[in-house]
């Protein structure tokens, strides 16, 4: 999914709300709490708290902004949504800045602090709103005008597709949706929405047509009797960076599945690509760094011992590399301290066994306590994978894997990790049975995404390795 612009406008309004809100929080504090003159400004203002908070504040909301995921997608927000957000934030921004700033201050009575704390919220939240109402009733107006739009697909062809396709058009201006065309399930193009939109293929060309229109939003408007394949749609979309909307039936309304996000517009079941709330996400990330350099820097004598023993153990290079499927189909290197004679695969791709002739003696002990995993924490710097997550496959496999199990692209919905549920409570696959009996594990993973799984799952896996159940 590209990146849309408008973001950085976002957030220079973020930055000059604060700013305005932090030099006249000041001036009515010291007004109205303090006693000053209001002539007296150049005296009250000659404080290093003033100088510092100019700065320093509005860098500080910055960064609580961007965490909560303020600035992840402006066209896609909603104002009554956001004003709403804005209040959460700023009320919770200014009692962080009570404790860290305000609270040392002199006062005559306590009661005082109350009210800094309440004219530094009003202040800052109508300053934030307002900045805010503005850029967004900016973005509103380009999506009217048509200057931007989301690339959409819809996929079916009979009377519920062009009901929606006919509503959603003419409500363009607000959804700012810019069809491509329509995915043909049912064989039968000739049903009226042909005569709207251009048919791109067939279910089989789904994959291809997302890739070469560049897709952003897919609507499936398939008829309530086509909805034994909805899994299967699900499943082609699963590693595609795509939001997903659903046009629900009578059982998903009465259970609660049904978003509404325009009061006009129709009703969808709405999947989008992140799992997780947008703190979580770089929460997340900048845990995997932070312990990736911490690991990299003080396993670095770990790192020459076992890279001496490789070289010592068989003739070849120290380190292995294989190219592997990371999040949405994306291939990239993966790298291993190398366990395995240098023709182990000259024969073809194939998993490794209990008894396995082509693993080195020195690899058979790395891989009991996972030491050939250690160069892996390059891959999570360079945000290939994360600490936590589905281990990677190689594409051979995955063709394997995917027509007995098309539940299997779901995985390719996160980052792979070096380590797993699957992992912990399967161990490593020898065969495709097991692939598919620890793919359950991961799955049951990503539909539970959090941090605090993410924390059990590596304090089993420190377990594990210290029971030395690697292998």
């Amino acid at each position: 999914m590209r990146k849309y612009p408008g973001s950085g406008l976002y957030a220079l309004a973020d930055f000059m709300s604060a700013v305005l809100a932090w030099g006249l929080f000041f001036t009515a504090r010291k007004i109205w709490i303090e006693g000053y003159a209001a002539a007296d400004y150049p005296h009250y203002l000659n404080d290093d708290k003033f100088y510092f908070g100019l700065v320093a504040v509005p860098l500080g909301w910055l960064v609580l902004y961007y965490v909560t995921g303020t600035y992840t997608n402006i066209y896609r927000k909603s104002r009554i949504s956001e004003l709403w957000d804005t209040v959460l934030v700023s009320v919770f921004g200014s009692v962080v800045l009570f404790f860290t700033v305000l609270l040392d201050d002199r006062v005559a009575r306590y009661s005082d602090y109350y009210y800094a704390v309440a004219i530094l919220f009003s202040l800052h939240f109508l300053l934030t709103s307002l900045g805010r109402l503005l850029v967004l009733n900016h973005a509103k107006q380009r999506v009217r005008k048509g200057a931007f739009g989301f690339n959409t697909l819809m996929v079916g062809g009979n009377k519920r597709a062009i009901e929606v396709y006919r509503d959603i058009d003419t409500r363009r201006d607000e959804t700012g949706n810019r069809f491509k065309g329509f995915i043909d399930i049912n064989g039968n193009s000739g049903n009226g929405l042909v005569d709207y939109l251009p048919c791109l293929g067939k279910m089989n060309a789904l994959s291809t047509v997302i890739d070469e229109q560049r897709v952003e939003e897919v609507i499936v408007a398939i008829e309530t009797s086509e909805h034994h394949r909805l899994k299967e749609i699900l499943n082609l979309l699963a590693s595609k960076n795509v939001v997903i909307k659903i046009i629900p039936d009578m059982y998903d309304i009465l259970s609660g599945s049904v978003k509404m996000n325009h009061i006009m517009g129709t009703a969808f079941i709405e999947i989008y690509p992140e799992l997780m709330a947008r703190w979580q996400y770089i929460l997340k990330r900048g845990f995997d760094v932070a312990v990736s350099v911490i690991l990299l820097i003080l396993l670095l004598p770990v790192y020459a011992f076992i890279a001496i023993k490789v070289r010592l153990s068989s003739p070849g290079p120290v380190f292995y590399k294989q190219e592997r499927i990371g999040i949405h189909g994306q291939p990239f290197t993966i790298y291993k301290f190398r366990s395995m004679k240098v023709d182990a695969e000259d024969g073809g791709p194939a998993l490794s066994k209990k008894f396995d002739r082509r693993i080195t003696p020195w690899g058979k002990v790395m891989r009991k306590w996972r030491l050939d995993e250690l160069p892996q924490f390059w891959n999570v710097l360079k945000g290939e994978m994360s600490l936590v997550g589905p281990r990677p496959e190689r594409q051979f496999f995955i063709d394997k894997i995917t027509p007995l199990a098309p539940d299997y692209k779901h995985l390719q919905r996160v980052q792979p990790g070096i380590t797993s549920w699957g992992m912990v409570k399967f161990g490593y696959a020898q065969n495709l049975e097991e692939m598919l009996q620890r793919m359950k594990f991961d799955l049951i993973y990503i539909e539970n995404m959090s941090l605090l799984l993410d924390l059990k799952i590596m304090l089993y896996t420190v377990r594990v390795i210290m029971q030395g159940r690697g292998k």
